[in-house]
This record gives structure tokens, C-alpha cells and sequence, in this order.
């Protein structure tokens, strides 16, 4: 029986660049530093926490992978907000690594694109129907299936940003990145699939425009089932999980870029 005397271990410290990235860290999620404001160079970097220069760019690597900072002229160093694409890109990769399956994505994009098309209905701008109207026409002159599924993805973005929620912009892109080359699968292997494709944008934008929330939810939730008929016509199970091979089509990129 383990007695009460050696139950723990015995704490690890932490790596002193890791010690260096978790101060700076904490000074932003704490708001004392802002986007855009400056931390100065490495060497001021090494001088105001006591290391030496490698371990504050090991630490300053982790927040430049996280995209907490950015090098600005002069190798100058100043905090950033991280891109949603940045912070989608490294969720998909889990996805991927956890192999989800399509079920699993196809369940979690309805939710979401539901969602965020009826915010978008609510608040869209005149502007911002100028955009997803362009959206739609560039759509149909797409001339191939690459370009149609590249433009549906923008157009799912798109959506996104103009229901001024950045809670969901940011929670639907992981998946979102995940469907784009099913998508370029399935307008190959379906003939009708393009055309259906471009009917939902159309309406979904003419909701959008009327502020119709019902009328744009329900075209959402069609274009969805519609992207599950398709991938089930196209042979493939949605029980499959995102395989890794499948993965390198999606421009995942590096975990380190």
C-alpha cells in the first residue's frame, strides 16, 4: 500500500523558457499589455528577466507560434492578436490527430452554421450583402471544382464575420477548413451538386438580405444535409474518420508556421 509519505511526486520546475513565454503571456491575457504594444528587443528581453539569450527566444518562439507576437522593423518585437486562421489551422490538426469522423464534423457544423446564419440574418450591413452577393457570382463563373469549393469556403467565412459573433467565426473555421477538399470530392463525383451548391448561397444570401432569420436558417440546414447526401453519393462513410492522408489536402501547413 502507497503510504501518505510518498503519494507526490516531487514538482518538476518548469523550463526557464517556458517560465519567460508564460510571464509575457500573462501580461497580455491580463490586458496590461495590448495588441500593438511594444516589448522591446531580445536584449532587453534577456536583461529584464536575468536569462541568457536563448532561453528568451525559445520562450518568444512559443509566443510567435501562438501568434501572441510579431517582429515589427528593427527585429523590434510587439504584441498580436493570433488570426483566426492561425488558431483554426491548429484545431483542424487535432481534429485530424484525434481522427474525428465526418459524422462527428457534419454534427458540429450544423449546430454552428445554423448559428451563425441566423446572427448573420440579424446584422447583416448593406455592405455586407454587397459581399456575399459577389460571393454568389463568383460562385457561378467558377469554372472548376477546386475554385467552387475554395469560394464556398470563403462564402461559409464570410457568413461568419457578418454575424459580428467572433465566439462562433472563430468555433465553426476548424471544421469549415476540414470540408473544403470533401467538397472538390464530391462536385467531381456528383454532377448536381455544383448547381444545388450555388441555389443554396443564392438563397441564403436573399435571406440575409430580406433579415429573414427563419428562411436563412432553413436553407443553412438544407446546404448542410445537402453536402451529407453528396459525400454518401460520392461512396464515402461518414463514419470514416478525417484520415491524415485526406488531411494533407487541406493546406494545414506546419505546426510550426
Amino acid at each position: 500500500m502507497t503510504s501518505e509519505a510518498d503519494r507526490f511526486e516531487r514538482i518538476q520546475p518548469a523550463p526557464a523558457y517556458q517560465q519567460v513565454a508564460e510571464a509575457i503571456e500573462q501580461e497580455i491575457l491580463s490586458g496590461r499589455l495590448q495588441p500593438g504594444d511594444p516589448l522591446g528587443t531580445e536584449a532587453d528581453l534577456v536583461r529584464q528577466f536575468q536569462v541568457n539569450r536563448s532561453t528568451v527566444r525559445e520562450g518568444i518562439r512559443l509566443l510567435e507560434q501562438g501568434g501572441l507576437i510579431r517582429r515589427g522593423q528593427g527585429r523590434r518585437l510587439h504584441v498580436s492578436l493570433p488570426r483566426y486562421n492561425r488558431l483554426a489551422t491548429r484545431v483542424s490538426r487535432a481534429l485530424v490527430l484525434h481522427q474525428v469522423t465526418f459524422r462527428e464534423l457534419w454534427e458540429a457544423s450544423m449546430h454552428l452554421e445554423t448559428a451563425t446564419v441566423e446572427s448573420a440574418a440579424a446584422r447583416a450591413s448593406d455592405a455586407d450583402i454587397a459581399e456575399l452577393e459577389a460571393s454568389v457570382a463568383r460562385m457561378a463563373a467558377a469554372t472548376s471544382a477546386e475554385a467552387h469549393a475554395e469560394i464556398d469556403s470563403d462564402f461559409h467565412a464570410l457568413v461568419a464575420r457578418v454575424s459580428k459573433n467572433r465566439v462562433l467565426q472563430l468555433a465553426r473555421e476548424p471544421a469549415g477548413l476540414l470540408f473544403t477538399p470533401t467538397l472538390t470530392m464530391i462536385l467531381n463525383s456528383v454532377p448536381q451538386a455544383g448547381p444545388r451548391n450555388l441555389e443554396a448561397h443564392q438563397h441564403i444570401v436573399e435571406a440575409c438580405k430580406a433579415r429573414d432569420v427563419v428562411v436563412a436558417r432553413d436553407w443553412m440546414r438544407r446546404h448542410i444535409t445537402d453536402w451529407r447526401r453528396g459525400f454518401e453519393i460520392a461512396g464515402k462513410s461518414l463514419d470514416d474518420p478525417v484520415e491524415r492522408t485526406f488531411a494533407g489536402h487541406l493546406g494545414l501547413g506546419s505546426a510550426y508556421s
